[in-house]
């Protein structure tokens, strides 16, 4: 069965289809019978998992986990019992997954959006520009994204956010009503896990009432919307106020958008 494990995920590689492997890492001399070491799953998204770890409730729970650890892009180590309980020990299983690069899309071609594509470049991030006047969208401006795309944002959005995923960025700049309005609509009708717009507070209290008017749902709103886009780390600078957004994409799409600006030598539990 390895070698149908591995011929599968080189297939997936080759294909850029997500994909994550589970081994056995270590096990309790108990258990080892059931799930010896070095024991393989293979989870891809709605797909059978491949293989077993020898006990059919912990394939269930370690295949549950490592698709979600899949669909936020992280590897890791975890814990359980023999038959997949929580806050165990007997066995560990390493989950290592296999994502195609996470995607931003940046709606405005302004200066903070170039600052904005060299960041992101730097953190592994595909980048798209999109804006709709072809003056300010073009590859001379923007060299290092690897998309500029001259078109409205809600008709981008209708061709690419079927595509989006926990792992994607959306990030409105502008502060027109005919650009921002309508990307922030249409990222919010895609799964993408994260959506920031800027401006001032003052803006954003006026861009919230023309989204309630084009009828978002409040509750959507405060749930998916960062506004004023960006962590309070006194940016100044589009290079500084690109640090900043970053730095709250990966907060959020790590859980820690909460307290996120806490220093590490002041936060308790893990850093990782």
């Amino acid at each position: 069965m390895s070698g149908e494990i591995y011929q599968e995920l080189r297939h997936c590689l080759l294909s850029g289809e997500p994909v994550g492997l589970v081994l056995v890492t270590r096990v309790a001399d108990e258990v080892a019978a059931q799930t010896p070491l070095a024991s393989k799953m293979l989870v891809r998204p709605g797909a059978t998992v491949m293989s077993s770890l020898g006990e059919p409730e912990l394939d269930r729970v370690v295949s549950r986990d490592a698709l979600a650890m899949l669909e936020r892009g992280v590897s890791g180590t975890r814990h359980y019992g023999a038959r997949g309980e929580a806050r165990r020990e007997e066995i560990e299983v390493f989950v290592e997954s296999f994502v195609s690069p996470p995607k931003l899309i940046i709606f405005g071609a302004v200066d903070f959006s170039r600052a904005l594509v060299e960041v992101a470049k730097v953190l592994g991030f595909v980048v798209t520009v999109c804006d709709a006047r072809p003056v300010f969208a073009t590859r001379a401006r923007f060299p290092m994204a690897d998309e500029v795309v001259v078109d409205w944002p809600d008709h981008y959005l209708d061709q690419v956010g079927p595509s989006l995923g926990a792992r994607d960025a959306v990030c409105v700049l502008t502060h027109d009503t005919k650009f921002d309005v309508p990307a922030i609509i249409g990222a919010l009708s895609t799964e993408v896990g994260y959506l920031g717009a800027m401006g001032s507070r003052r803006t954003h209290e006026k861009r919230w009432e023309r989204l309630l008017e084009a009828g978002a749902s409040e509750d959507d709103l405060r749930a998916r919307l960062m506004s004023p886009i960006g962590l309070d780390v006194g940016a100044r600078t589009p290079e500084e106020t690109a640090v900043s957004i970053c730095a709250e994409i990966i907060a959020v799409r790590s859980g820690r958008a909460q307290g996120a600006m806490t220093p590490l030598r002041d936060a308790l539990g893990p850093i990782h």
